[in-house]
């Protein structure tokens, strides 16, 4: 009978715990379905699981085509002035950095041994011709020999010809500018006898109006110049800074250079810029930019919708049902935030230009406009009868 009562208080313990452990496992099952029901109930409400983006439209318009190369800026004509005759340098009729013309007298040397030279070359070409006078007439009556006669016309030949070569000499004492262009630091002070054969000049002129810009760029796209006439000059060349931010002046392609350097595979090319801010200056190291053509019709799109992932280059495009397309894209060029694509858009695509690190391909998305801008302003509206928008004008 004990024994058979131990056991009823066994079999009573087992099922209290037993009891105890259902209804804590039925509540647990019940909040789970609860939770999981509230969480169906809130996926199926608006908006559900989208993710925000800024989007654009894929436009189509005229844009430029440029070749970029580095480049220093060259003097047009660079001219070290010398003296043409030995002589002291008493004058000087410039001022360092100063612009001058042609034919404007920059220097003088002392001119009296020179003018000492011209007069008495001028006295004996005249005595000469006194002499050459009296022999024609003498001639004329047949009194002297034809022999005297031609001697007294060469030594008036001869004296006028050092006359002349006097009176040149005397004009070289006046150093004049034999160019337009800028005045540089003086090399000889007043006093000093300078000399033809002096290998330092008495000071550089530089012409920077015009200027040119001599650059280079990669053997291989020697081709499309040529093929769009740049070896014969007329096309369009940007200079830009150091930093490639601020642009210097606009020019025109002069020179194709005739070879290629083995060395370093690149071809040497000239522009000439009108220079008249003078922000351009000789021995300056800029970035040249040539615009090779003008591409019709491009597509184009900003260029924060390009991504880049290890199958190269890609962007998110928005599909009519609003979800996000990952597509592969051909670049061809970057300028100014809008990138130029060969391949893979099409102009009126909808792209994602903002939220992209958010997106799986698939993904449901919900159009927003950036900080400050209303959402007419995220995209351009579409042209009439839904037609792609009219390439800009170049």
């Amino acid at each position: 009978m004990l024994m058979s009562k131990r056991t009823i208080i066994v079999l009573a313990g087992v099922l209290l715990l037993l009891l105890a452990w259902w209804t804590c496992h039925r509540s647990a099952s019940s909040a789970d379905a609860q939770t999981s029901g509230g969480n169906r109930r809130n996926a199926t409400g608006p908006g559900s699981g989208a993710v925000p983006v800024v989007a654009a439209k894929v436009e189509q318009k005229d844009v430029p085509i440029y070749l970029d190369g580095l480049g220093t800026v060259q003097a047009f004509n660079t001219v070290t002035v010398h003296a043409r005759v030995d002589g002291e340098l008493v004058k000087v009729l410039f001022t360092e950095g100063q612009d001058v013309k042609t034919g404007d007298v920059l220097a003088e040397l002392d001119p009296h041994p020179y003018q000492a030279v011209l007069d008495q070359a001028k006295a004996q070409a005249a005595l000469d011709q006194v002499t050459l006078k009296r022999q024609t007439d003498l001639r004329a009556r047949n009194v002297v020999a034809a022999q005297d006669y031609d001697t007294a016309v060469a030594n008036a030949q001869k004296s006028q010809a050092a006359a002349d070569a006097a009176q040149v000499n005397l004009d070289y004492c006046y150093i004049k500018s034999p160019i337009d262009g800028r005045i540089g630091i003086r090399q000889v002070d007043v006093g000093n006898l300078v000399h033809a054969a002096d290998q330092t000049g008495i000071v550089v002129i530089t012409q920077v109006r015009p200027i040119s810009v001599i650059f280079t760029l990669p053997e291989q796209t020697l081709q499309d110049v040529t093929s769009q006439s740049g070896a014969q000059g007329g096309l369009r060349v940007f200079a830009f800074d150091r930093g490639n931010t601020t642009a210097l002046g606009e020019g025109t392609l002069t020179v194709v250079d005739n070879q290629i350097d083995q060395a370093t595979g690149t071809i040497k090319l000239k522009a000439t810029f009108p220079n008249e801010d003078l922000k351009l200056w000789p021995g300056k190291f800029v970035n040249a930019r040539l615009v090779l053509t003008i591409k019709k019709g491009a597509t184009v799109i900003p260029a924060s919708v390009v991504q880049r992932g290890p199958q190269g280059t890609y962007a998110y495009v928005i599909k009519p049902d609003k979800t996000a397309e990952m597509r592969s894209i051909k670049i061809a060029q970057t300028e100014n935030n809008e990138t130029v694509v060969e391949d893979g858009l099409k102009p009126g695509e909808d792209v994602v230009v903002d939220g992209q690190y958010k997106l799986q391909p698939g993904a449901h998305v919900e159009l927003t406009s950036p900080p400050g801008q209303s959402p007419a302003q995220t995209a351009p509206a579409k042209s009439p009868r839904g037609k792609s928008p009219k390439p800009a004008k170049s």
